[in-house]
């Protein structure tokens, strides 16, 4: 492709696009639109000054670890726990590496491996450990670099002490990510869930609950009762598809709102006194978004916690879904239903049914009869010898066994059972709080709806910028996207998204903003959604922490 870029460039025709994005190109315009008849004898005595280094290393007398970070590696990157092991270990002698190594990074790399995958979890666990000492959740490509900076001494006595801290939380990481390795029954239950649930943004958090509960601070049940709460408000917000991103700052500083005297309540009143997309949703909210959720088709595994759960909740006898290929999930009302269907209920309801109720938690039931009674008419489902709802010892079927047709009204008198059900499994706190709103700094992803809003400042890769229009912060954050990471709008619907053209083709957009010297985009647009680009590119990039606004009061 650079090839073919210079080639294009060398028949220096005007007249002519070049097809596609190419860095080449880019530049060249870059440096076209800057050099001028003044300014290029400058630019051609720096030219002259221009060298190629090559570097050899004399393993015995150079820093590699030093010289690695000066220069651009175009081979397989380290990992960041690489680059801590080496900035930890390569500035000591011989003995001092052995000690460290074996008594704290062996221990560490050991216990933050994932069991299960095999593999090894030490960037997320130190990523996680940053976040909590700093109250800020460093970049995953910048963990190493985050790490330097909060511990830039590396002689024996600070490493040790440094390395005392980690190593003494990474035991209840483990346990996090390897919920069988918790010897208590119950909380090994509970480990589960959150594992199944993957909300590993709450691990800094969790993580100093559960020393809390080993070094006898809380007792068993309140250790249990939290982590139940951190499912209720994940799940609940999950349930209305609130965005995930706005767990990120909550997890961060919620330990802080911890008190001892009172550790339960206080995390319940942190968590109740956030608002807007924060939120943690109230009873009627999920009643009403459950009734008509498609969780057929949400993720395998979060489908069969909620059953399983359902299922489970106060039986003596807990029946395990999750890997049970005894027990399927399956549709009351058929997802290709027999034609008897269509007769009995009406081509009315039988299509709000299919178009309303279809995969919806009241339409769905767990089942071991091996697809047996897929697609036959509900009295063949109730009836059908030894796998007909009536002779099922679950709960998903105890309704069903008791009711002669299926349809609109039992759909929804089944969901009512099902939904307070619900309530009784993830429970909103019953306590009485004081409501504190305050326009503060937020992600993007967590911020109000930017309509007839201004803002005040906003916070870009740790930078302030000083916009106070959303047009202005538009422009900017695709600007130094751009600029980071030019050929991802490329390679993805970025291009797309944003009209991106050149130049020559800028005059079908209704309002063309430059982003580079080759560049320009749509800024004809609301400005919720030139919120929702921002947030779908910052999305793209992996960079959904880097952007806090604040709005103007």
């Amino acid at each position: 492709n650079n090839d073919k870029a210079l080639k294009y460039l060398l028949k220096s025709d005007d007249n002519e696009d070049y097809p596609e994005f190419s860095k080449v190109v880019d530049n060249f315009n870059y440096f076209k639109g800057r050099i001028i008849e003044e300014n290029y004898q400058s630019v051609l005595e720096g030219l002259s000054k221009l060298m190629f280094v090559e570097i050899s290393l004399d393993r015995e007398k150079d820093d590699p670890q030093r010289i690695f970070e000066s220069l651009n590696s175009t081979g397989l990157e380290l990992s960041q726990a690489d680059l801590i092991r080496n900035y930890i270990l390569m500035g000591l002698k011989r003995r001092d590496q052995n000690k460290i190594y074996q008594n704290f990074w062996e221990v560490i790399e050991k216990l933050a491996k994932d069991e299960t995958l095999n593999v090894n979890r030490v960037s997320e666990y130190i990523r996680d450990y940053l976040t909590l000492e700093n109250k800020k959740i460093p970049n995953k490509g910048k963990v190493y670099l985050e790490f330097k900076a909060k511990y830039p001494t590396t002689s024996i006595d600070e490493l040790e002490k440094n390395l005392t801290g980690i190593k003494g939380l990474v035991k209840h990481y483990n346990k996090l990510i390897n919920p069988k390795n918790e010897f208590d029954k119950e909380i090994r239950l509970q480990l589960e869930y959150i594992n199944r649930l993957e909300i590993n943004v709450a691990f800094p958090f969790l993580i100093k609950v559960y020393d809390d509960f080993t070094t006898s601070l809380i007792d068993k049940q309140t250790f249990l009762k939290v982590l139940d709460l951190i499912q209720s408000f994940t799940w609940r917000r999950f349930i209305l598809s609130l965005p995930t991103n706005a767990l990120n700052k909550i997890f961060m500083n919620l330990y802080d709102k911890v008190e001892s005297s009172n550790y339960l309540y206080s995390i319940q009143k942190s968590l109740l006194q956030k608002s807007g997309v924060q939120r943690f949703p109230k009873n009627a909210e999920i009643i009403d978004a459950l009734k008509v959720k498609d969780v057929y088709n949400i993720k395998s595994k979060n489908r069969i916690y909620l059953l399983e759960r359902l299922e489970d909740f106060e039986n003596s006898e807990r029946v395990a879904i999750e890997g049970n290929h005894d027990i399927t999930i399956e549709h009351i009302f058929p997802q290709n239903p027999d034609p008897k269907w269509k007769v009995e209920l009406g081509n009315e309801e039988y299509t709000f049914i299919k178009e309303n109720y279809m995969n919806t938690i009241g339409n769905l039931t767990l089942s071991g009869n091996n697809g047996k009674l897929s697609n036959k008419p509900f009295i063949d489902k109730r009836d059908l010898e030894g796998v007909g709802y009536k002779h099922s010892r679950l709960w998903m079927n105890k309704y069903l066994s008791s009711i002669d047709k299926w349809d609109k009204a039992e759909i929804e008198k089944r969901f009512e059972l099902i939904s307070e059900r619900f309530l009784k499994i993830w429970e909103f706190p019953d306590i009485q709080i004081d409501i504190e709103n305050e326009n503060e700094e937020v992600n993007i992803f967590e911020a109000e709806d930017p309509t007839h809003k201004k803002l005040e400042y906003a916070i870009f890769f740790d930078q302030k910028i000083e916009v106070n229009q959303v047009a202005k912060l538009y422009v900017e954050v695709i600007k130094q996207l751009f600029m980071l990471h030019p050929e991802t709008f490329f390679t993805t619907d970025l291009k797309e998204k944003l009209s991106m053209s050149k130049e020559s083709e800028k005059l079908h957009l209704h309002q063309a903003v430059q982003i580079s010297d080759t560049y320009y985009i749509e800024a004809n647009i609301s400005n919720t959604g030139k919120f929702n680009l921002i947030k779908h590119a910052l999305s793209i990039f992996d960079s959904e922490d880097e952007l806090q606004i604040k709005y103007a009061i």
